[in-house]
């Protein structure tokens, strides 16, 4: 059985319960039966006309993702940033950076993007940690802007993280036509 034949199957058994008929022996159902429910009653009606479009479409086509459009943030929007008081890390900026745009229309911001641009400045390095794993570390330079790490305790133990203070939070805000820029030339 095609899809298209499953969704008209379907239809039929959304038309007789609309009409208050079982689908499986077409016998009437009682009044008293919950299909006889005029709001029940209406739902059906409603689905049995979606079904019927699907049908006259030619079934359901695979969904469409509309394309969204690169991550762009205006001045305005930028005015708008809820800084931080307390250091905090890059992941959390990316996502008050993206409760700031219309993320129906648009990427959102990775945090690699402005990982990416601070060690191209010189801000951040990215050396191992002792299992091999890549990690970042401000540098010097990095340091006078307001980066530092940070040890935290999770669930699954201690670690590290690179946060950014209310100064580096606004070093990065004043710099993002260049973060945007340097990678867009990467795309």
């Amino acid at each position: 059985m095609t899809e298209l034949e499953k969704i008209e199957y379907a239809k039929t058994f959304i038309d007789k319960l609309a009409n208050g008929f079982n689908p499986l022996d077409g016998q009437p159902v009682a009044e008293t039966d919950i299909v006889n429910n005029i709001r029940l009653s209406r739902c059906f009606f409603f689905v049995s006309d979606v079904l019927r479009r699907v049908i006259e479409a030619g079934g359901v086509g695979p969904a469409k993702k509309s394309a969204k459009n690169p991550f762009e943030i205006t001045q305005e929007q930028l005015s708008a940033f809820q800084f931080s008081i307390y250091p905090m890390p890059i992941s959390e900026i990316t996502k008050r950076f993206n409760k700031l745009i219309d993320d129906d229309a648009m990427k959102p911001l990775s945090h690699r993007r402005i990982t990416e641009w601070l060690i191209s400045i010189g801000a951040l390095s990215e050396t191992t940690d002792l299992n091999g794993k890549p990690i970042k570390t401000p540098t010097e330079e990095g340091e006078k802007l307001g980066i530092s790490v940070d040890f935290r305790h999770g669930m699954y133990g201690d670690y590290r993280v690179v946060v950014y203070n209310r100064e580096a939070q606004q070093f990065i805000i004043d710099n993002m036509d260049a973060i945007l820029r340097l990678t867009a030339s990467k795309q």
